[in-house]
């Protein structure tokens, strides 16, 4: 037998059918007809009789033991055995309890029921109960017209109001006016629709307790009887705001590593980090890295300051920010939280702030951004063992204070930026070794120039992972002509910046020499395949690639005849704009890369008129966005279409016109505008090889300095032609030419067809010759010797100012 106290005062206790009355002797004294069917006894057959003989067998021990505890106690409810007409046994539940008659008489009123119906009661009774009473999920119920008809005990818990004082009130009356709308919204959706609501996320905020953010789960569907008709809506409530939290939380810290440290910029990554943190965190958020941080160098430990303002982000576009612009130097004076975290390293969380410090932290330099600011984060921004700088957040519009796992978050977000901020400062760092080291490699100034007007354009890469090898170079040579050269050194970072450093230098070494563009190419072709030979004789190898080869354009322009020499090493050929305005690719055999050794280089010359453009560039300018190498040639010659422009004008154009904002390649673009030098300021005579050929060349020397009014320079000139003159007769045959030219020096030549090289020398005191040379050397400036297929030229250069001491 099994048993349980009737609960009377329940509302949702089960009511069982009354089968039975019973006089305080146990005989049956009233029969209902839900007795007969329940048991087939008729009313006319018990009544009257005992019921221990009737409905149980007089031995059931169950039976007495019922019979005996329903006497002491009043009452009794559970279930029995009793026995049908037919004589089967059936299981009922009953319930008694007894009651008095006018007269005073105690009767016992019998009811009950099959005990599996009683059951599915008792269960359905337990369900409701449990629902009611000891679910955590919480449970509404609506009425049709909006007002509440009963909660349970897990929305007294969720909202701390008593659960009698929800009835009869408006549906979501304790709520804040936005969510209670939303909430009133919902409810009559369900309602007028019929469509169950299933797990849909809410805010339910308290009016009794507005700053304590809650987030609810909510399902909902219609009740209706029967007949069909709207009893109301039921809604089921679960408290999610721990688990809302954790989700939020884990979607920042995905959302921050995606686009946290997205570029190698310091600036960048902390406006990133700032901006990551608002909406979602806080509501105004700044970054401050100590000064040296932004250059790129190395915080010295316990550094307090100065710092600068690097990033700042704030809710809505009405609300300030932080009183510091980004950029802006800030001072923390001390005992200031963001004071506090840079010394000492540790982050600082003041959930409420005093209403009356809004003020004072404003002119204290605690720099909250607004008089609602009412609570406040600063975390350390520390990497590997140094602090950068401080993550400072606050809230003023969200009502809710941070609390310790905020700061949790704050700290793991900052850590991980912090790690960022700490590569991408290396990598300035690196990059600005770089740029110095490629700036020093690089001409600092192009030397001015008589035979050409120079525009030069050097970009470097902003977005490539290190620095390219592209250089340029204005190099004056003898007699008046000048030298200008671009390459292109294959790969990127320092090993490629020194690389590029060596060819230049060569460069200057064989351009002195006087060598012809081919031959120029030819050394350096021979250098590049050494330097790769280095390199893989020791093992060395740059980070992600090695340098095998470069690129090479050199050219020679003559401004006395006019006329241009160059050649190339696999790189882009360089553009002709005539005086009219037409551009053109100059017909310049490519030749290979330097450094597959063993190759020739062909050179080309063409005459160029006065004020044609040879523009010099490098892939940058035409190699940019994806375009094709052919594309960007047509475009830059469109570019290159009005010469008549000033130099730098036409310069700037194509780099507006060709090169990105943030190239991803280094350019170089290198114009040179040619000249001609007047006539009058060239002289040139043939010398016959005879012993008086010294002497008529200090004649005619005489007479031209004379007539450009440089007689200052006539003994000097004339002893150095007659030295020139002299070694040619000696060690030439066949007729040498002298040229004088007047430019920004002297210039005098003495060519003959022999390949013999002057050689200076000291020559002792007993020695009779030897000291021409010498005393060439002495007179003159520079001096030096170029060859040709025809044979070579001895020049010398003297300062027009006067002789050299």
């Amino acid at each position: 037998m099994t048993e349980s106290s009737a609960r009377h005062d329940d509302p949702l206790a089960p009511r069982l059918p009354p089968l039975a009355v019973l006089d305080d002797r146990g005989c049956v004294v009233g029969w209902t007809r839900t007795a007969e069917d329940l048991l087939g006894h008729p009313g006319t057959a018990v009544i009257g009789r005992p019921a221990s003989g009737i409905l149980a067998d007089p031995c059931d021990r169950a039976a007495r033991e019922a019979a005996a505890r329903c006497r002491r106690a009043g009452g009794w409810s559970g279930v029995l055995t009793v026995r049908h007409r037919d004589g089967r046994c059936v299981e009922a539940g009953l319930t008694a309890h007894a009651f008095s008659r006018a007269d005073g008489a105690r009767e016992w009123l019998v009811a009950g029921a099959l005990a599996d119906d009683v059951l599915e009661w008792q269960r359905d009774r337990a369900i409701l109960d449990g629902l009611y009473r000891q679910s955590p999920i919480g449970l509404v119920v609506h009425s049709p017209d909006l007002r509440v008809l009963r909660v349970n005990r897990a929305v007294e818990r969720f909202t701390g109001v008593p659960a009698p004082d929800f009835r009869g009130l408006p549906t979501g009356t304790m709520l804040l006016p936005d969510d209670a709308r939303r909430a009133v919204d919902r409810v009559r959706q369900v309602m007028e629709t019929g469509r169950p609501l299933i797990y849909s996320e809410q805010f339910a905020r308290l009016e009794r307790d507005p700053a304590r953010e809650r987030v609810a789960l909510v399902s909902g569907f219609r009740m209706e009887d029967p007949s069909g008709r709207v009893l109301g809506v039921a809604e089921m409530i679960e408290d999610i705001t721990e688990r809302h939290r954790a989700q939020r939380r884990l979607a920042l810290l995905d959302q921050a590593g995606s686009r946290i440290g997205t570029t190698l910029d310091v600036a960048e990554t902390a406006r990133e980090l700032a901006e990551v943190m608002v909406p979602h965190l806080a509501d105004h958020a700044s970054v401050d890295l100590l000064e040296p941080v932004t250059r790129g160098a190395e915080p010295a430990r316990a550094l307090g300051g100065p710092v600068v303002r690097v990033g700042t982000c704030g809710v809505g576009p009405q609300q300030p920010g932080p009183p510091h612009p980004q950029g802006a130097p800030v001072e923390f004076p001390p005992g200031t939280p963001q004071a506090l975290c840079l010394a000492e390293g540790r982050p600082v969380l003041e959930p409420v702030l005093p209403p009356d410090s809004f003020s004072a932290a404003s002119r204290q330099g605690a720099q909250a951004p607004d008089l609602g600011t009412h609570s406040l984060i600063v975390v350390p921004l520390a990497a590997r063992g140094l602090v950068l700088g401080v993550l400072t957040l606050w809230r003023s519009r969200r009502p809710d204070p941070f609390e310790a796992d905020d700061l949790t978050l704050a700290q793991e977000l900052g850590s991980r930026a912090a790690v960022a901020i700490d590569n991408a400062r290396r990598f300035t760092q690196q990059q600005q070794t770089a740029f110095t080291l490629q700036s020093s490699l690089l001409p600092r100034a192009v030397p001015d120039q008589s035979a050409v007007e120079v525009a030069l354009r050097y970009l470097p890469a902003s977005a490539a992972p290190g620095l390219g090898g592209d250089w340029f170079d204005v190099i004056p040579l003898s007699g008046a002509r000048v030298a200008l050269v671009v390459g292109d050194v294959v790969g990127r970072g320092i090993h490629a910046a020194a690389t590029m450093g060596r060819l230049r230098t060569a460069v200057h070494t064989l351009a002195s020499l006087d060598l012809e563009p081919d031959e120029v190419l030819s050394r350096l072709d021979d250098l590049v395949t050494l330097l790769a030979a280095e390199q893989e004789a020791v093992g060395e190898r740059p980070v992600g690639e090695q340098v095998v080869g470069a690129t090479c354009l050199y050219a020679v322009y003559d401004p006395v005849s006019g006329r241009c020499s160059a050649a190339r090493a696999g790189h882009p050929p360089p553009v002709v704009t005539a005086p009219d305005g037409q551009p053109a690719l100059l017909d310049l055999p490519a030749g290979p890369p330097l450094g597959l050794g063993g190759l020739p280089f062909e050179v080309r010359e063409v005459d160029l008129p006065e004020g044609s453009l040879l523009s010099l560039y490098t892939n940058g300018v035409i190699g940019e966005r994806g375009i094709d190498a052919d594309i960007g040639l047509t475009r830059l010659c469109a570019a290159l279409t009005r010469p008549a422009d000033a130099l730098e004008q036409t310069c700037q154009a194509v780099v507006d016109s060709l090169v990105p904002a943030r190239p991803s390649d280094d350019v170089v673009l290198l114009l040179a505008r040619t000249r001609m030098l007047p006539p009058g300021d060239v002289a040139s005579w043939q010398l016959p090889l005879e012993p008086a050929g010294a002497a008529r060349a200090r004649a005619l020397v005489s007479a031209k300095l004379s007539e450009w009014g440089l007689d200052h320079l006539a003994f000097s000139t004339e002893l150095i032609v007659s030295e020139l003159a002299t070694n040619a007769y000696r060690y030439a045959s066949g007729p040498a030419t002298l040229r004088l030219i007047r430019e920004r020096s002297l210039v005098c030549e003495v060519s003959d067809s022999s390949h013999t090289a002057p050689h200076l020398r000291r020559a002792r005191t007993t020695d009779e010759g030897g000291r021409g040379l010498f005393l060439v050397a002495q007179m003159s400036e520079r001096w030096g010797t170029r060859y040709t297929r025809d044979g070579k030229t001895v020049w010398t250069e003297q300062p027009l100012a006067g002789t050299v001491t």
